[in-house]
């Protein structure tokens, strides 16, 4: 019997289900082309018909009441990456700066992902704690006259540690706080760390910048590098600052100093109630989450930063009140902190649309899904039926072949399953 029906699933039966599901496959091909002709939109005819009828663009945009000529060409798509669609517009200052200026081709035109539309979802979800990380542990909380901080630390289960951290300035504006932290010309002033700072690369369209750093450690360890790629957008009242590091290979890697590759610091800034309670928006919110690998071992970094926190976040403050007493007084904006005054604008109506949809647990994925697991052991029986009603040839035979069918369907089932995250 084992011979038997070895030679069958070899031979026989393979031919037959193949002979079965082959025209079978074919005609729902065919079925899928002409319903889909059948329902096809009213400016499909318009683009089949040619000669001088409207083009594509003239016939989408007649049906769908969009306005191509509003969308942004491909040599800027090149420029503003992923973020240049329906929902997003440039917001410039009212000093100039927004004016079209050409960017010639460099590393952020040829490679998409330096900071993208992704970088700036990942950076709110953080600041609405959605996440999915693990939970963040306070390790501060300290107050001054005119600025309040809060600590919060996490370990994920790969990676360095990972640090929030919550600043409130009093008396102080988001868009003034913004460009303090963008002036890496002002930046030497108040932190003592940064030995080094230029800008590689920027693109006066959307703001981006590729700058180079190179900071202080203590005399135990060398001092770092970094190559940072950083954008701002804005989305209502709030400005979401996204600094990481990238890969820049037309800047030698050297032993010293040490060349740190996995870097994220980002922020969002937003005005906020003062603490003296009157109701007005007149103190500024930072919200920070930083980590980064410098190649020291993560507990020993978890101490450093425990006791060095506070000292560094002290020297912070008085920075910028001397940062604010300048620009009040009338002085000249550096060139980082006129990109930072290039801000990459999205609507909070899109926002909260997003914030509704979760690809996790879509319909595509819990209903459709069961429809995809039964028509590969739907064609399968359904095959098996047709070859054994076709059979003239006794009841072992048909046995035989509803059997394999049945074992093709119960292990197409299995592999499903064991696929099913």
């Amino acid at each position: 019997m084992a011979a038997l029906l070895e030679m069958m699933v070899g031979g026989g039966l393979f031919g037959g289900l193949f002979s079965f599901l082959v025209p079978l496959w074919a005609s729902a091909v065919l079925l899928g082309l002409l319903v889909g002709w059948a329902w096809k939109p009213k400016w499909a005819d318009m683009v089949v018909a040619g000669g001088g009828g409207p083009s594509l663009g003239e016939a989408v945009e007649k049906h769908l009441g969009i306005g191509f000529n509003s969308l942004p060409s491909l040599d800027s798509l090149k420029t503003l990456s992923q973020s240049c669609i329906s929902w997003v517009s440039e917001e410039r200052s009212e000093k100039g700066e927004g004016e079209a200026v050409a960017c010639s081709p460099t590393p952020m035109e040829r490679d998409q992902s330096v900071v993208n539309i992704d970088d700036f979802q990942y950076l709110r979800r953080l600041v609405e704690m959605t996440d999915g990380g693990p939970v963040w542990h306070q390790m501060m909380d300290r107050t001054l006259p005119t600025m309040s901080y809060q600590a919060w630390r996490r370990d994920p289960e790969t990676g360095p540690p990972q640090y929030r951290s919550r600043t409130v300035y009093e008396d102080a504006a988001p868009e003034l706080v913004r460009d303090f932290f963008w002036d890496d010309e002002f930046r030497g002033k108040w932190d003592d760390m940064l030995l080094h700072a230029a800008t590689l690369e920027e693109c006066r369209s959307s703001g981006t910048m590729i700058v180079h750093w190179i900071r202080k450690f203590p005399f135990f360890c060398s001092d770092r590098e970094y190559t940072i790629g950083r954008r701002i957008w804005k989305s209502g009242g709030s400005y979401y600052c996204v600094t990481k590091g990238i890969a820049y290979p037309s800047l030698p890697r050297h032993n010293k100093p040490r060349r740190v590759d996995l870097y994220y610091s980002s922020w969002c800034i937003r005005a906020v109630e003062s603490r003296r309670g009157d109701g007005q928006l007149t103190s500024c919110e930072v919200l920070l989450f930083h980590y980064e690998d410098m190649g020291i071992p993560w507990e020993i970094a978890k101490l450093g930063v425990r006791q060095g926190m506070w000292g560094c976040v002290k020297k912070i403050e008085p920075g910028f009140r001397a940062y604010q007493a300048a620009r009040q007084a009338g002085g000249p904006l550096s060139r980082s902190a006129e990109m930072a005054q290039i801000n990459t604008k999205v609507d909070e109506d899109y926002l909260r649309s997003m914030e509704l949809i979760d690809p996790s647990e879509s319909d595509v994925a819990t209903v459709k899904k069961p429809w995809r697991e039964n028509i590969p052991k739907f064609l399968i029986v359904g095959g098996a039926v047709a070859l054994a009603c076709s059979l003239d040839r006794g009841l072992l035979t048909k046995a035989v072949i509803f059997g394999v069918a049945r074992r093709f369907a119960k292990l197409g089932r299995t592999v499903n399953q064991r696929a099913t995250p």
